[in-house]
């Protein structure tokens, strides 16, 4: 339980190569009248089913749908006060699940790290990743 007696909200970190086959992968995983939030790295390539499905989703609160961009770079170095910014005002109304999007799966385990380190310990339970080719 979080010090709000909420249960963490649970986290799953998505990376491969392309956009496109890690918003397929989020999108297959989502399931009805559960809020979630994504946070993707990098730039819309004009074709994002989230971006459709949070269009579609949206006002409807049987599909909530949080969809947040993140400039690319890598989240664990360059891109690290940016996500964090981020999931503290995400996780000031926490969703039900969380996904983050990463390009590049390098650095990933860094990224678990301090994801699991205070203050996100007790708000995210990281699940397993998912690694697309």
């Amino acid at each position: 339980m979080t010090p709000s007696g909420r249960q963490p909200t649970p986290l799953t970190l998505v990376s491969g190569a392309r956009a496109a086959d890690r918003e397929a992968a989020i999108a297959a995983a989502l399931r009805p009248h559960e809020a979630v939030a994504v946070i993707l790295e990098g730039l819309a390539d004009g074709n994002s089913i989230l971006a459709g499905l949070a269009e579609q989703a949206s006002p409807s609160p049987s599909f909530p749908l949080q969809l947040l961009r993140i400039a690319p770079g890598c989240l664990c170095c360059s891109g690290n006060l940016v996500l964090r910014v981020t999931l503290n005002r995400l996780l000031r109304h926490p969703p039900a699940r969380l996904f983050i999007s990463l390009a590049d799966a390098t650095h990933i385990e860094q990224l678990r790290s301090w994801l699991g380190a205070s203050p996100y310990d007790s708000l995210l339970a990281l699940q397993a990743d998912v690694l697309l080719a």
